[in-house]
């Protein structure tokens, strides 16, 4: 089984927040179509995107989406974490034991603030939503395990 996660990104007094929603991809539907149905974005919604920003196993096969903004930001939301970040524990085990949404939430912020600087289909989006992007291009840009961290040298 595959389930399609969305974290629906907003700004609530000058600070970059989340909420996830999810939805099981039946047999014959794209994870892109179903993403963009979960989200409940349009082509009619000012600065609309949704962006594929990562996937990990959690039962079942866990496929992320970013989207923004949130159609309804009044609900229930999570402060985006600046750092969050999870490491593996053996050089054997490519993903971490458990994976915490703060830390997912964290990974999908820094990727579209990469994306924001390097993709136009993103800048353009941007564009469109100054407010809540300019608190996306706060977060250190980065893809999966980029985040600075402290790393013990070898001799």
């Amino acid at each position: 089984m595959t389930t399609v996660e969305v974290l629906l990104l907003s700004q609530r007094q000058g600070m970059l927040r989340y909420r996830a929603v999810r939805g099981r991809l039946e047999t014959g539907m794209h994870p892109d179509d179903l993403a963009v149905s979960l989200a409940g974005l349009t082509l009619c919604t000012r600065g609309a995107l949704v962006h594929s920003t990562s996937w990990r196993y959690a039962d079942d096969v866990v496929l992320t989406y970013a989207a923004l903004p949130d159609p309804t930001p009044g609900e229930p939301t999570q402060p985006v974490p600046a750092d969050a970040i999870e490491f593996s524990a053996s050089p054997l085990m490519p993903s971490p034991y458990a994976l915490g949404l703060d830390a997912v939430a964290s990974h999908a912020g820094r990727h579209l603030a990469l994306l924001l600087t390097t993709d136009p289909v993103v800048a353009g989006a941007a564009v469109e939503s100054p407010e809540l992007w300019e608190l996306v291009g706060k977060l250190a840009p980065g893809v999966a395990g980029s985040l600075s961290a402290p790393v013990l040298q070898t001799v």
